[in-house]
């Protein structure tokens, strides 16, 4: 048989390799989900995943092989992980509702529905905050910063 007859399996997905310091309950996130502060956790939480090249898990690229394929057992360890991660981070009225789901990115999807149209009483406080922050003692950079911050979490509502 010819080398070029020999079929190399096809690479495994990076995704599929976990460093040996991660573990269920390594610090991903701080604060943990609770139901007044998504944005800033989800953002959180979506760079923690994809600096640890998991971020597939929650978007859905990641899709879940078939029983029968080599990659399923790993497929489904890093899930695991990834869903370990999300129920480890949310306070635990919220665990409790995600702790009986199977996939992290049903997880994912489940709390973006719940948490993530906007509040409008945050929306309120922060255009009030914005409107009424002063300079005061601060620099102009420490100023500028408290501003941005304001602006940026607008935003995203």
């Amino acid at each position: 048989m010819a080398n070029e007859d020999v079929k190399a399996a096809p690479p495994t997905p990076s995704y599929l390799y976990l460093h040996p310091n991660e573990n269920p309950t390594v610090p991903l996130v701080s604060p943990i989900l609770e139901a007044c502060n998504y944005h800033s956790w989800s953002r959180s939480f979506v760079t923690a995943l994809s600096a640890k090249n998991k971020l597939e898990f929650i978007d859905g690229t990641a899709e879940e092989p078939k029983k029968n394929d080599p990659n399923y057992p790993l497929w489904n360890r890093f899930n695991n992980m990834v869903v370990s991660w999300l129920v480890h981070f949310v306070s635990p009225s919220i665990k409790q509702s995600i702790l009986w789901m199977d996939k992290a990115k049903e997880i994912w999807k489940d709390l973006r529905s719940r948490f993530f149209q906007g509040d409008l009483l945050r929306i309120s406080e922060l255009q009030m905050e914005a409107a009424s922050l002063k300079q005061g003692d601060l620099t102009v950079t420490e100023f500028f910063t408290k501003l941005r911050t304001i602006w940026d979490e607008l935003e995203k509502f």
